[in-house]
């Protein structure tokens, strides 16, 4: 679940509130299940994430919310997995770019960055309008990619997260456990139209 919606990408932040741990999954997962059962419902039982380990995450996606809002951009959104930590995104502001990258790497907890956040000019930018991805096609290209995930068999996509970039790009973050299983996701990914590349950020562990 995630708080607020980013520029680029599924979410600004995966953040899965404290009452979110309780409520079970929102209409449209519940959704998603009854279309991809019994695949779905069995991986949701895979993912052997401790309570304690959600925490350690919600606890690193509030601190750089703050940063953020702080900031007051929207300019970025983040995925995170076990205290590793995706950030992409694209600024036209330097100053805030140079704040917002020095903010994150103080933020307590995060066991990994993966930085992949862009500096472009606002007149770049728009000479560039043509090649970049907005906002809705961003979240169309994720979702589109994340659906696949859950109709692969033999993927359990629910230790899987997805982001998206402005360029095209898909990161892939989470674990699979086992390097067949990873290589069936990043096919997955690969195989989805409009993907331009895909970054492979995912731990094999079983």
């Amino acid at each position: 679940m995630h708080a607020i919606r980013g520029l680029f990408g599924r979410g600004l932040f995966a953040l899965v509130p404290i009452a979110g741990l309780f409520a079970g999954p929102p209409a449209s997962a519940q959704l998603l299940d009854l279309l991809t059962a019994p695949k779905t419902l069995f991986d949701r039982v895979i993912e052997a994430r401790s309570t304690k380990d959600i925490f350690k995450d919600n606890g690193i996606v509030i601190e750089v919310n703050k940063l953020m809002a702080d900031l007051g951009t929207l300019e970025a959104s983040t995925e995170i997995y076990e205290q590793r930590l995706l950030v992409t995104g694209l600024f036209d502001d330097r100053e805030v770019f140079d704040k917002f990258l020095a903010g994150v790497k103080k933020v307590d907890g995060v066991k990994k960055l993966y930085w992949h956040v862009g500096f472009m000019s606002e007149q770049d930018q728009e000479k560039n309008k043509e090649t970049l991805l907005g906002w809705g096609a961003a979240l169309a290209l994720d979702t589109k990619v994340g659906l696949n995930l859950v109709a692969t068999r033999g993927v359990a996509d629910v230790n899987f997260r997805v982001a998206v970039d402005a360029f095209g790009a898909v990161y892939l973050i989470g674990r699979a456990r086992s390097e067949e299983e990873l290589k069936k996701a990043l096919k997955s990914a690969r195989e989805t139209e409009d993907v331009k590349k895909v970054v492979n950020y995912v731990e094999v562990r079983p």
